[in-house]
């Protein structure tokens, strides 16, 4: 994902925080809403709707992911494998932050790309 537009420090600062908007989860908020309203109010900067679609993907993947570990906690592996969603959903939301705040397109791993 190449943005070749000009990159202002305020479309770092929305890039970062449409991946941290994510964090909102932590509250019992659907962590797609954060990237979803960030993607709403900045559709006309490229690099801003890059990182919030990406980070879009991301988290409805992750949700996908998340509940599936739930259910297999009936069958015991999700005891392992829905903390290790979580962890992972975590890391990767930080991960992402920083190399948006250098300006850096960031694809996170393990995404279904719904949203292009």
């Amino acid at each position: 994902m190449t943005t070749e537009v000009p990159q202002t420090r305020e479309s770092h600062h929305w890039a970062v925080g449409a991946h941290l908007s994510a964090l909102v989860a932590l509250f019992g908020i659907p962590s797609l809403l954060g990237p979803l309203a960030v993607l709403l109010l900045r559709r006309g900067d490229p690099y801003v709707e890059a990182q919030a679609k990406e980070a879009l993907n991301f988290n409805i993947s992750f949700l996908i992911y998340g509940l599936v570990a739930a259910v297999s906690v009936l069958l015991l592996v999700g005891f392992i494998a829905l903390p290790l969603v979580i962890v992972t959903w975590f890391v990767l939301v930080i991960v992402a932050a920083a190399a948006a705040s250098r300006g850096e397109d960031y694809e996170y791993p393990f995404t279904i790309r719904f949203i292009n």
